[in-house]
């Protein structure tokens, strides 16, 4: 059978449309893979604007941030570019639309890509960083390092080398004495072997007696000042006076000329102490909150007291061996001229021992003030022994007489009245004790021991703190170093009653000589022990001006007196001189 007319039309329609469907899928084909290069265009266009922008909030973060920021640094960076989002699946919706009988979309004629401007106005940004620099590193602005706490140099050198110098000749002149001695007590038959019988019979038990009380008393003063600090202000202040007078009185009892010119002096001084102790009465609850508040840290260290134990005995030692060298000088050539040398190298001496203590013992508590640190205190004995010895000598040698220049600038200070000869005296005074406390003073062995300073720059440094706090007229006031003189004092008085009731019992001849040498020895035992309160208060005060907002410190009782002393409620005990002048 032949194919019919319509049939034929049908089958070339029919072809016609497949034709025209399979053209429409090639356009719609094309037209699907045009869009999704648009798309990874625009993708690519959003990349490059996110990646400006993040260039762009890098450049605006504070450059003291310590953070490394890497751009382009591969895995180990802490911030990476932001990966584009993943493009929209397109196929699905044109899937849809295919099934839908509309006739297909006209193509879309190929524009540019599109820009997307950032909606709001940014600075210009640096070009993007090529391959080549792989890291961009903000770096912080330098911070204020720390002073070193572990100076190695030695300070004062010469000082050093003169006080073992001094020491070397002390120890073979005191041997040469005590080698004297023995020969003139084994060899000789006359005078001179008779007198150092007596010598060794009724003066070297009374001597050595002395030493080991002001030892005992030492101990005893120590704990209660850190059982006890409030109550031993008082104590000490008025036990003083009281001692020092039994001591005169019974000086004076012996009816003999030597014991009565040393029980006036006495007496003079119970005066002078019971005027000074009512003087200090309305410091005195001022300097007990700060002595109270300065040793709360020594319970923290267990073995701070081992230096002082260890000074007290070689001091025990040293001054066994000096008393033979005493007896030896009284068969010496010029024996008075001898035995005053004899004094001052043991004065210096034992003044070396009390700051090496004191060197030990600031370390100690200055590192926890200002470090937080708890540091042994055999290596701060060890560097006060070694190091920071040139210091402790030079200062042992000229803060007793910065304190007595300050004694007598006050002094003249109340005496000065309208005489014009005594103002001027007042005035030149004053400027003395001004330079000199800004160049050497005992506030200065905090520094010493804490940064390795030499004594004149850490009194400068120390003295330069207290004026940009506005604490000088605190520190003039403080009444802590005066407590550790009196107690000395005490300590010497009450060897010299025991000592001189002795003596004039079994050899009268002795008496004077015996409480000389008992209340020189005390005195200088107890001052050796009292070093460790007096270093807790210096260390308080240095430290308190380096950083008053230290944790540590409670600054309420200093805040509280600078305020009273600029209302006028405090008098200030020691003038100034631009105050003076003024």
């Amino acid at each position: 059978m032949g194919v019919t007319e319509p049939e034929v039309e049908r089958e070339s329609r029919g072809e016609t449309l497949k034709i025209e469907k399979e053209e429409t899928e090639k356009k719609q084909r094309r037209g699907v893979k045009d869009m999704e290069e648009e798309e990874g265009e625009e993708s690519k266009d959003k990349d490059e604007i996110s990646h400006h922008r993040f260039l762009a909030s890098l450049n605006r973060l504070n450059p003291t941030n310590p953070l490394r920021i890497i751009v382009n640094g591969g895995g180990g960076s802490r911030f990476t570019t932001p990966t584009p989002p993943p493009p929209t699946n397109l196929a699905q919706p044109l899937r849809s639309s295919l099934r839908q009988p509309h006739p297909p979309p006209p193509p879309r004629p190929q524009t540019p890509p599109t820009t997307f401007a950032p909606e709001e106005p940014q600075p210009q940004t640096p070009p993007p960083p090529s391959q080549n620099q792989t890291r961009s590193i903000f770096t912080p602005t330098p911070q204020p390092t720390l002073a070193s706490l572990n100076s190695t140099k030695y300070t004062n050198k010469f000082f050093l080398l003169l006080f073992i110098f001094h020491k070397v000749v002390a120890i073979g002149f005191v041997c040469f004495l005590v080698f004297r001695g023995v020969q003139g007590l084994i060899g000789s038959n006359g005078r001179v072997k008779r007198k150092e019988q007596k010598i060794l019979r009724f003066l070297l038990p009374q001597v050595e007696t002395a030493s080991l009380l002001s030892i005992i008393l030492a101990f005893l003063w120590q704990m209660a000042f850190r059982i006890w600090p409030e109550f031993m202000i008082h104590f000490i202040l008025w036990s003083t006076f009281l001692m020092s007078l039994s001591s005169g009185i019974l000086l004076l009892c012996f009816q003999m000329p030597a014991t009565d010119a040393v029980g006036v002096c006495l007496i003079a001084f119970s005066i002078g102490n019971g005027l000074y102790a009512c003087w200090v009465t309305r410091r005195i609850k001022f300097c007990s909150k700060i002595l109270v508040k300065s040793l709360e840290p020594v319970s923290k260290f267990s073995d701070l007291n081992l230096p002082t134990y260890y000074m007290l005995a070689a001091g025990f030692i040293w001054m066994s061996l000096w008393i033979f060298g005493v007896i030896g000088a009284l068969n010496f050539y010029f024996p008075p001229l001898v035995i005053i040398g004899l004094v001052l190298s043991l004065a210096w001496t034992t003044e070396v021992m009390r700051n090496v203590v004191n060197l030990t013992v600031s370390r100690v508590i200055a590192l926890y003030y200002l470090r937080g640190m708890q540091s042994s205190t055999r290596f701060s004995f060890q560097r006060a022994l070694s190091r920071n010895l040139g210091s402790a000598c030079l200062g042992s040698l000229f803060v007793p007489t910065i304190e007595a220049l300050r004694i007598l600038a006050r002094g003249l200070n109340l005496l000065k009245g309208e005489d014009e000869f005594m103002f001027c005296c007042a005035n030149c005074c004053l400027r003395l004790m001004d330079f000199i406390f800004e160049h050497g003073n005992g506030w200065a062995f905090v520094q010493i021991a804490a940064y390795g300073k030499g004594f004149v720059r850490a009194s400068q440094d120390t003295w330069k703190l207290f004026e940009d706090v506005d604490m000088v007229e605190i520190i003039d006031a403080d009444i802590t170093s005066s407590i550790c003189f009196l107690t000395g004092i005490c300590s010497g008085c009450v060897c010299v009653i025991v000592v001189a009731a002795w003596t004039h019992t079994v050899y009268k001849p002795f008496t004077a000589t015996i409480s000389l040498l008992a209340f020189f020895i005390g005195y200088l035992m107890t001052r050796i022990s009292m070093a460790l309160p007096h270093a807790c208060v210096g260390c308080y005060y240095t430290c308190y001006a380096e950083n008053p907002e230290n944790r540590f410190f409670d600054n309420k009782p200093i805040k509280d007196r600078q305020a009273l002393i600029k209302n006028g409620r405090v008098a200030v005990t020691t003038p100034r001189v631009r105050r003076a002048l003024a």
